[in-house]
């Protein structure tokens, strides 16, 4: 059942009037469903798409150098995964592996999308869900609403705006 701040926002972004004080702030959390994720609907349109595209491969099989060759493989690795994603959106023209990802676009985390790499591993959030090679369901590329430690261990990285 919705808080009475939730129906609220919820009225006046439907062109309803509110009079109380809440502020209403866009939800930047996907859900997650029977292990596909599905994008808030405050989220930019390439927000969306890298989405989109990570559900596309979301039940791959996992294997070490897939989707480094071309986006579109049989398997995909950690970084082939992320790389696939993220070519939906339009952040990346070509897979780049783990390293590589260390110093892609800005430091830190961002606002929408957050990759986190190391020389040996990477994945990235997305919206609050976690897209990984490991940790998740299945043996290959999927979405999980617990995030890892990264303690130090991971580079995190974000295009700029997102």
């Amino acid at each position: 059942m919705p808080s009475k701040s939730a129906a609220s926002c919820a009225s006046s972004s439907s062109g309803g009037l509110s009079v109380g004080s809440t502020k209403c702030k866009p939800i930047r959390k996907a859900r997650l469903i029977r292990g596909k994720a599905f994008a808030p609907a405050s989220a930019p349109a390439r927000v969306k798409k890298v989405i989109a595209w990570a559900n596309r491969i979301r039940n791959k099989p996992y294997i070490y150098g897939g989707g480094h060759g071309s986006f579109f493989d049989r398997g995909y690795d950690c970084s082939g995964s992320v790389s696939f994603a993220l070519r939906g959106g339009r952040f990346v023209s070509s897979p780049m592996a783990s390293g590589g990802y260390m110093r892609w676009k800005r430091p830190g985390r961002g606002k929408w999308i957050t990759v986190y790499s190391n020389p040996g591993h990477m994945y990235m959030v997305v919206a609050g869900l976690r897209f990984d090679t490991s940790m998740t369901t299945g043996n290959g590329p999927g979405w999980s609403k617990s995030l890892r430690s990264t303690s130090g261990s991971f580079s995190a990285r974000h295009p700029a705006g997102f």
